[in-house]
């Protein structure tokens, strides 16, 4: 069952201070956004990949990406207001397809392994996404800042992309959900009342969203070890 790969990179970037859409960001040379794509064509099961980027800025993509001489189809669109509707923008131009992973591009560091996961768990379930567990305790907190409960830590994982879909099961998702705003599509899955699946994403699988995170990927990369 194959793939196709929506990789979400219109966000302005604000908290990043970079004075440009982050995804346009670079990484030791490479842009956020070539690098989030490198990783998902390394699954072979992805068969063609959608990329949704900030309004004006379709131009500037196709020629930054145009250095990944992969030979799969690859769409680049504008997105929307909200991410919700930069990911519907993207499904719009996805076609016909058994799956859907969607990414952000703000995640260079996902692992070959935890997206071909996701797909099989997918393929076999209908919806899964990338997540590792909590390992802080998580505190619930009231508006006036007082500790309301403190869930279960064991029970609490930290969701991360690609998340998978059955396609007609995203589709469906999003348009019960067109007036909503959702921080990520499983949310939306779940609000149908289907059952997403966890697996195990790769701990170097962070969202680059503040200077700081931007300092740590720069580190990563400087190790002797890290994946490329």
């Amino acid at each position: 069952m194959s793939a196709v790969a929506i990789i979400v990179a219109a966000g302005p970037g604000t908290r990043l201070g970079a004075g440009e859409p982050k995804a346009f960001v670079r990484l030791a040379g490479e842009a956020l956004l070539a690098r989030s794509l490198r990783a998902l064509l390394a699954c072979p099961a992805i068969t063609r990949s959608v990329v949704v980027v900030p309004p004006g800025c379709v131009e500037r993509a196709r020629q930054l990406l145009a250095a990944i001489t992969d030979a799969r189809p690859l769409a680049i669109v504008e997105g929307g207001a909200e991410r919700q509707d930069s990911v519907r923008h993207g499904l719009d131009a996805a076609g016909e397809a058994e799956l859907i992973a969607i990414h952000d591009a703000a995640r260079p560091f996902v692992s070959r392994a935890a997206v071909e996961a996701a797909i099989a768990t997918a393929r076999a379930h209908g919806a899964a996404i990338v997540a590792t567990p909590a390992t802080d305790t998580v505190k619930q907190v009231h508006p006036d800042g007082w500790i309301e409960a403190t869930p279960p830590r064991e029970r609490l994982w930290l969701a991360q992309t690609p998340q998978v879909f059955r396609t007609a099961l995203l589709r469906a998702a999003h348009a019960r959900a067109r007036d909503s705003a959702a921080t990520d599509d499983a949310l939306l899955v779940e609000a149908l009342g289907a059952r997403v699946h966890v697996v195990h994403g790769n701990p170097e699988n962070r969202k680059i969203t503040t200077p700081e995170d931007l300092r740590w990927a720069e580190w990563l990369l400087a190790q002797p070890a890290t994946p490329r």
